[in-house]
C-alpha cells in the first residue's frame, strides 16, 4: 500500500528535522557564527589600517613643508602608503596564510617608514609647534592604538575559530564542509599587536 501524501510529509518533516539537529550537534552553526565573527573583527582590522592610509597625504604635505631636506624619508612613506593601499584585500586573504602575510608585510613596511618619519621630525621644532601637525598626531595616536585592538579581537576571533576546526567532533564536520584554519598575526609581530607604535611630536 502506498503512503499517503500526510504521511510522506511528515516523513520530509522529521528527516529535516533531524538533519537540522544533527547539524547543530556537530558544530556546524558554530562554524556560521565564528567565521561571521572572523569576517567582522578583520573587516574592522582592514578599516583601521585604511583610516591611517588616509592621513598620511595630510602628514607628508605638513612634513614637507617644514623639512624640505628630508625629501628621500618623505619618498619611502609616500611609497610604502601606495604598497599598502594598492594591496588588493578580498575574503579569500583569510583563507590564504600566503595573501595573509603579504598583507602584514605591506603594513609592516609602513609603520617603519611612518617611524623613521616620527624620529625625523623631532628635529624641526618648528614643525612640532604647528597646530595641524599636532592635530594629525592626536589623530594618528589614536589610529594606532585602534589598529592595536582591532588587531588584538581579530587574534582573539581567529584563535576561536580555529579551536574549533581542529577538535573533536567539530573537525569533522569541518572536513565535511571545506572550514579550515584562518590565519592569523604571526610571533614576529607579537610587540606590533601587544603596543601601539609610538608616535610623540614632542608634546
Amino acid at each position: 500500500m502506498k503512503p499517503s501524501l500526510f504521511t510522506r510529509w511528515a516523513g520530509m518533516v522529521l528527516a529535516a528535522v533531524l538533519a537540522a539537529t544533527l547539524l547543530s550537534g556537530c558544530g556546524y552553526n558554530q562554524f556560521q557564527a565564528k567565521d561571521e565573527a572572523t569576517k567582522a573583527a578583520w573587516a574592522e582590522v582592514v578599516n583601521q589600517y585604511q583610516r591611517r592610509a588616509d592621513l598620511i597625504p595630510n602628514l607628508v604635505n605638513t612634513v614637507k613643508g617644514y623639512a624640505t631636506h628630508e625629501k628621500d624619508t618623505l619618498e619611502a612613506v609616500t611609497r610604502a602608503r601606495a604598497a599598502a593601499t594598492s594591496f588588493q584585500i578580498t575574503p579569500e586573504v583569510l583563507n590564504n596564510p600566503e595573501a595573509f602575510q603579504k598583507f602584514q608585510q605591506v603594513q609592516g613596511e609602513l609603520s617603519s617608514a611612518l617611524s623613521r618619519l616620527m624620529a625625523v621630525s623631532e628635529n624641526y621644532p618648528q614643525l612640532k609647534a604647528d597646530a595641524s601637525f599636532r592635530d594629525l598626531q592626536s589623530q594618528l595616536e589614536g589610529t594606532e592604538n585602534r589598529i592595536t585592538v582591532a588587531r588584538q579581537r581579530y587574534i582573539a576571533a581567529v584563535q576561536d575559530y580555529n579551536v574549533t576546526v581542529r577538535s573533536f567532533p567539530t573537525n569533522l564536520t569541518a572536513m565535511m564542509f571545506g572550514y579550515q584554519a584562518k590565519p592569523s598575526f604571526t610571533v614576529e609581530n607579537e610587540k606590533a599587536i601587544s603596543t601601539a607604535p609610538t608616535v610623540n611630536f614632542g608634546k
